[in-house]
C-alpha cells in the first residue's frame, strides 16, 4: 500500500509499505478520507512529544472495513463504513480506572503514537469502530473525530437553556462549537475572529454576531459561557474578561506549553468564575456519529479542500495559510479540490 511516512521532524514522503494484517480484535479499514488538524502540524514539526518516528500520521478518518482479525471482532463486518475513534487508552492506570481515559498515564492514539490513516489502509481495534448511518459517506464521517472533541467540550460545560455564548476562533473547531451551542438551546452565540471569510461562514451557520473584536458587541454584562478555540494568549485574556458573573470560561484551543495568560484571582473569587479545560475525546464518539447522522452539523460547509496523498505538502501549506475550514487527504483520489 501507499502511505505518507514522517521519517523524522520536517522530513516526510509517500512510500510503499506492506498492507497491514489484522490480529485478534483488530480490523483493517480502507481509508476514504482523513482530516488534517493542528496535532498533525505539531507531529511534522517534532513538537508532539508522545510521537515516535517514523510514523504514518492521520487520526481523523473514516472508511470501509475490508478485513477482520477473527476473534474479538464481533459487531464489525467486512463492508461496514465506519468512523474510527483514535483513542488508545491503557485501561488500567488511575485515570482510566475513574473513567477519565483522555488523561491516561499511558496515553496513545492512532496516527499520533502508532501508524494512522494517511495511507490506503490502516489497522485499528475493532472496538474503536463506529458504524456510520447509511446516508453518511466516509468524507463526512472523517468529521466525527473533531466533532467528538467538541461534544466532550460540551460535556464539561454547564448547560442551561437560554445561555449566551461567546466563542473565540471561527476555524473548524469554533464553527463546530457554534453549531452545537445552537442545538443545545443557546439564546445567542457570538463569534470573534480576525479572518473576515471565517466570520462570514459563522454568520451563514447561524451566529447571531460575528466580529473581529468583542468590543463591537453590545453585552456589557458579559456572557454566561465563553469558549476559546484559538489557543492565542491575547484571545484568552480578552475572553476571561468577558465572562459574566457566575459564568464559565472554557480553554478548548491548544496553546503552546510555555504560554502564560494573565488572570485576576480576585475576580475569579468575587464573581465565582469557573474555568474548565477540555482535552480530546471521552465517551463522546458515538454521540458525535449520531449528531452528524441527524444533520446537526453542516458537513458540506465544514469541508472545503481535499488533496491526494501525493500532495500532502500542499495540503499542509493550505492548512497553515488559514484558507478554508477542514482540509482532507483522500488516499484514493488523484486530484485536489
Amino acid at each position: 500500500m501507499r502511505a505518507l511516512v514522517i521519517d523524522k521532524p520536517g522530513q516526510f514522503s509517500v512510500t510503499t509499505m506492506p498492507d497491514p494484517a489484522p490480529g485478534p480484535g483488530e480490523v483493517v479499514v480502507q481509508v476514504g478520507a482523513v482530516g488534517i488538524c493542528g496535532t498533525d502540524m505539531h507531529i511534522v514539526a517534532g513538537e508532539f512529544p508522545p510521537t515516535p518516528y517514523p510514523i504514518v500520521p492521520g487520526h481523523e478518518f473514516a472508511g470501509e472495513v475490508v478485513a477482520l482479525g477473527g476473534e474479538g471482532t464481533d459487531g464489525v463486518r467486512v463492508g461496514d463504513m465506519v468512523a474510527v475513534d483514535p483513542s488508545l487508552f491503557c485501561g488500567h492506570c488511575h485515570f482510566c480506572s475513574i473513567g477519565r481515559g483522555n488523561l491516561c498515564e499511558n496515553w496513545g492514539a492512532i496516527g499520533d503514537t502508532v501508524d494512522g490513516a494517511m495511507a490506503d489502509y490502516v489497522k485499528v481495534p475493532a472496538a474503536n469502530c463506529h458504524r456510520l448511518p447509511g446516508h453518511v459517506s466516509a468524507v463526512h464521517g472523517a468529521l466525527v473525530e473533531p466533532l467528538s472533541c467538541a461534544v466532550h467540550g460540551f460535556d464539561v460545560l454547564p448547560r442551561q437553556l437560554g445561555s449566551h455564548y461567546l466563542i473565540y476562533g471561527a476555524g473548524t473547531m469554533g464553527l463546530l462549537m457554534l453549531q452545537l451551542a445552537l442545538a443545545a438551546g443557546a439564546a445567542s452565540v457570538s463569534m470573534v475572529d480576525i479572518n473576515a471569510a471565517r466570520l462570514e461562514v459563522a454568520r451563514t451557520l447561524g451566529a447571531d454576531a460575528a466580529v473581529a473584536d468583542a468590543d463591537e458587541l453590545d453585552r456589557p454584562q458579559g456572557w454566561e459561557i465563553v469558549i476559546d478555540c484559538t489557543g492565542a494568549v491575547p484571545a484568552i485574556e480578552d475572553g476571561l474578561a468577558r465572562v459574566r458573573r457566575g459564568g464559565t470560561f472554557q480553554q478548548f484551543g491548544v496553546a503552546p506549553g510555555d504560554a502564560r495568560a494573565a488572570i485576576s484571582p480576585f475576580r475569579i473569587y468575587n464573581d465565582e468564575i469557573t474555568i474548565v479545560g477540555s482535552m480530546a475525546v471521552l465517551h463522546s464518539f458515538g454521540r458525535a456519529v449520531d449528531l452528524l447522522g441527524e444533520g446537526v452539523i453542516d458537513a458540506d460547509t465544514m469541508i472545503t479542500h481535499h488533496f491526494p496523498l501525493t500532495e500532502f505538502a500542499e495540503a499542509l501549506e493550505t492548512f497553515r495559510s488559514g484558507a478554508g475550514r477542514k482540509i482532507q487527504i483522500r488516499p484514493s483520489s488523484r486530484e485536489r479540490a
